[in-house]
């Protein structure tokens, strides 16, 4: 079964880190998916840049609407992803416990699947 997790980081939080620091929590994440993928659990994982230069479409009634960021209404942003094969529900949930971000951001775990299940 394909899981996603999602790392969900309050907005303005990388913001409040040196470049340093920023570089040593990436590192840690970079050895989290290399990890990862030598288990065979990994199909792929990457950061997200902030929300501040992501764009929102919008669809209704025959109109469009488009939204730069940064979105000021928003507490949270994603910002990552891993994209595993696990057996259960119960090994995404461990490997979340796993995840280094889990001790600055949310984990949040989401199995694959079609919308209308």
């Amino acid at each position: 079964m394909a899981y996603m997790l999602l790392v969900v980081e309050k907005v303005g939080d990388r913001e409040t880190r040196t470049e340093d620091e920023g570089r040593i929590l990436y590192g840690r994440m970079l050895q989290f998916s290399e990890e990862l993928k030598q288990r065979g659990l990994l199909t792929l994982s990457q950061s997200l840049k902030t929300d501040a230069a992501g764009v929102r479409v919008t669809s209704r009634d025959r109109k469009t609407i488009v939204r730069d960021g940064p979105f000021v209404e928003a507490r949270e942003m994603i910002g990552g992803f891993f994209l595993l094969t696990c057996n259960t529900r119960e090994e995404a949930v461990a490997i979340a416990r796993e995840c280094p971000a889990a001790q600055w951001a949310t984990i949040e775990v989401r199995e694959l699947g079609p919308c209308f299940q």
